[in-house]
């Protein structure tokens, strides 16, 4: 999929806020559409099927997680959430329950670019790409090989797995808990992020330059984490 030319539906109903994505969404090429209400925004959803959605928390009629939750339930679009600074644990919610990734309001123009280009170019890749090239990591998917500036590291079963899940989700924020269950598995470990912390402070000894300072395995505080890197 080329992003350029991508339909953006905007679901919020603060005139401003929309005005702003409208300029400049459009100015980068984007085919942009909008509702101010839940019950219009899933109504466009099903009629446009848009590219992406953008989809605000606090809405006059539902509440954004309503809209969330009805979309997933026939469409897996990217989806990025607009939210208020103080309002963590929706962010958590709304992550748990299949959106992409979150913008705190007020927001600055150019990382909410990048976010919709890194949501874009995700569904644009290869379901199945046997090797994944971030920066300077190679991940063979097939060999279950890790390399970095072309020397292999050696990963445990756990590690493997866990740098799997975050690197196929490169740019997306992943939640404690969906990275407690897809690494661990049973229930019993999803409110558990020790096992988490105690993994992602290995991976970061091997993967990164200065593990103090990451550049690949990023925290969201109090959420989970992201995987980044400089293309």
């Amino acid at each position: 999929m080329n992003i350029t030319g991508a339909k953006i539906l905007i679901i919020d109903d603060e005139p401003q806020i929309c005005r702003l994505l409208r300029v400049t969404l459009t100015a980068h090429g984007f085919m942009v559409y909008e509702a101010s209400t839940g019950q219009e925004g899933m109504l466009q959803a099903a009629m446009v099927r848009p590219d992406l959605i953008v989809l605000d928390l606090g809405l006059p009629d539902v509440t954004g997680m309503e809209v969330l939750d009805h979309i997933r339930q026939w469409s897996q679009v990217p989806i990025i959430i607009l939210t208020a600074q103080d309002q963590e644990q929706d962010k958590v919610t709304a992550l748990d329950c299949g959106a992409d990734d979150y913008v705190t309001k007020p927001f600055g123009m150019g990382e909410f670019m990048a976010r919709l280009r890194v949501a874009l170019r995700h569904i644009a890749k290869t379901p199945e790409e046997p090797v994944l090239k971030l920066g300077n990591l190679l991940i063979d998917l097939s060999q279950r090989s890790v390399a970095l500036n072309e020397e292999k590291i050696k990963l445990t079963p756990t590690e493997y797995d866990l740098l799997k899940e975050l690197a196929l989700n490169a740019g997306r924020v992943m939640t404690h808990r969906h990275l407690l269950k897809q690494v661990w598995g049973g229930s019993e470990y999803e409110s558990d992020s020790h096992y988490l912390r105690v993994y992602i402070g290995h991976l970061r000894k091997k993967i990164e330059e200065d593990p103090t300072r990451p550049k690949y395995i990023l925290t969201e505080p109090g959420i989970g984490y992201r995987f980044a890197w400089q293309e």
